[in-house]
């Protein structure tokens, strides 16, 4: 298959196309390279993954040509940088989201896949599942959700789409990003022995970056009147947690002495997620738990495999610093540059 992936240098990106490639398909990566593309410039890469610096609000849709598969990755990565400036947040995850699926059909795309979040369920106090009312509370799930149904419109026998609404992942990637819940956990018990949480008793899904992978990895797979027009939670009902707890996995996954502190917030996020869907439809079941990617990221960071490392502003950067001060937020948000 001839894959392109919007936002493919990523967190998720940077770990999903090397397996894209390993399983026999030609990849092509679309995004701005904020972060660097030093990985994917590898010379084990060299052939395989074609780079495409761009942006899904105006790239030139002759890029989709002869393509089968488009993954939609790209966005502003968390509820923070969303907020900065709300107006941009739509600009990119709902309307240019909107627009690759668009552009997807009219070019002949075979299928088209939704990175989505479960973020958009909000706050809910049952158990929440895919024909659940969503409740997006921040306009980074706000916006998620306007891309979901806008996408979902244009499903079709000829042009079927999927969305995957993910749990929080967690986990190493050559891309690394500490803003999520349990790597920055890690981070903070790594450098100062000590972890805070506020609110401890609000409860999420969460996802190893491996099994997001292998997510995508099966949807590909799967035949077409299964994933058509269909949303998709992705994770295990085994991962939803209070992040209290989250924390508590990390501590004993290390067996590090950490000060613990507990505390409440007035972020009100809280829903427990079921995926049922996705592992009776596609059989999808996740394989790493917390402890096993808190261990792997604490290991990480001692080997100096990933680092919590700033850089300095370059020439490139700093036009674009001018022009999209948002994105330039975010990079800080992200602890990526000084």
């Amino acid at each position: 298959m001839n894959i392109l992936v919007t936002g493919g240098a990523g967190y998720v990106g940077s770990v999903l196309l090397p397996e894209l490639v390993n399983d026999g398909h030609s990849v092509k990566c679309l995004d701005r390279f904020f972060f660097g593309k030093e990985f994917l410039s590898q010379k084990k890469f060299e052939g395989k993954i074609e780079l495409v610096k761009d942006d899904i609000r105006w790239f030139d849709q002759n890029i989709l040509k002869n393509v089968d598969i488009v993954l939609d990755l790209a966005a502003l990565s968390n509820d923070p940088v969303g907020a900065l400036e709300p107006e941009k947040t739509y600009q990119i995850n709902h309307l240019g989201r909107a627009r690759v699926a668009k552009l997807c059909k009219e070019m002949g795309v075979q299928r088209y896949i939704l990175a989505s979040s479960a973020s958009v369920y909000g706050q809910q106090n049952d158990t929440v599942d895919e024909d659940s009312k969503v409740n997006p509370i921040t306009d980074y799930s706000k916006a998620n959700r306007k891309a979901e149904e806008d996408v979902l419109k244009l499903n079709d026998k000829e042009f079927p789409v999927t969305v995957l609404r993910f749990s929080s992942v967690y986990g190493s990637s050559p891309r690394m990003r500490f803003d999520i819940s349990v790597n920055s956990m890690v981070l903070e018990l790594f450098k100062s022995q000590k972890i805070v949480v506020r609110g401890k008793s609000n409860s999420r899904p969460f996802i190893h970056i491996k099994d997001a992978v292998t997510a995508y990895q099966k949807i590909i797979g799967s035949p077409q009147q299964d994933i058509a027009g269909q949303i998709f939670n992705v994770g295990s009902d085994e991962q939803n947690y209070k992040m209290g707890d989250i924390a508590e996995n990390i501590i004993q996954s290390t067996g590090k002495k950490c000060e613990l502190e507990l505390g409440d917030t007035n972020d009100h996020r809280s829903y427990v997620t079921s995926f049922k869907k996705i592992r009776n439809t596609i059989e999808f079941v996740p394989k790493y738990t917390i402890k096993e990617g808190a261990s792997e990221i604490y290991t990480d960071l001692e080997n100096k495999m990933i680092e919590d490392t700033k850089k300095t502003i370059t020439l490139d950067w700093y036009k674009h610093i001018q022009t999209d001060p948002v994105l330039f937020k975010e990079l800080q948000i992200n602890n990526q540059i000084l």
